[in-house]
């Protein structure tokens, strides 16, 4: 059976910056079926739930990767290394159970697979991707939004 990792938001977890959750029941029934394994990278870089908004500032994921964007919350704090660090922690889960594809959640600086917030903490959003997702990109595993068509 192929397992898929998706956003712990997705299915109920109170592990948004607010301490929310988004539930999505496509999600939900993917992870009770057992065919989906939830992360929160933000968690599992060491962030505290709730947490400071924070966005991708000078790009996008791929940009963060490779030096060239940095992620900041809203009181101007450098939180790069925890989304660094919860990426590769998501990776290495996705890696351990064989899951090739994931289900995250849409304009996170983390999980975003299409748009992310535009790093003005302004709501306005741009095209690109999270963090984690460019991770999981880069590695071979397929990313897609909760969000339908």
């Amino acid at each position: 059976m192929t397992v898929k990792i998706v956003s712990a938001c997705l299915i109920g977890c109170q592990c948004r910056y607010d301490q929310r959750a988004c539930l999505d029941a496509e999600t939900e029934t993917l992870f009770k079926e057992g065919k989906a394994i939830p992360v929160c990278p933000e968690q599992m870089g060491g962030l505290p739930t709730p947490r400071t908004p924070a966005e991708i500032v000078g790009g996008d994921g791929f940009d963060v990767l490779d030096g060239k964007a940095r992620v900041i919350d809203r009181n101007g704090r450098d939180v790069t290394d925890a989304f660094l660090a919860g990426a590769r922690q998501a990776l290495k889960l996705a890696q351990a159970v064989g899951a090739t594809s994931a289900v995250l959640k849409e304009n996170s600086p983390s999980c975003g697979s299409s748009f992310v917030y535009d790093g003005t903490f302004s709501g306005n959003k741009k095209a690109g991707v999270g963090v984690t997702a460019a991770l999981l990109i880069r590695n071979g595993i397929a990313v897609q939004s909760e969000q339908k068509n």
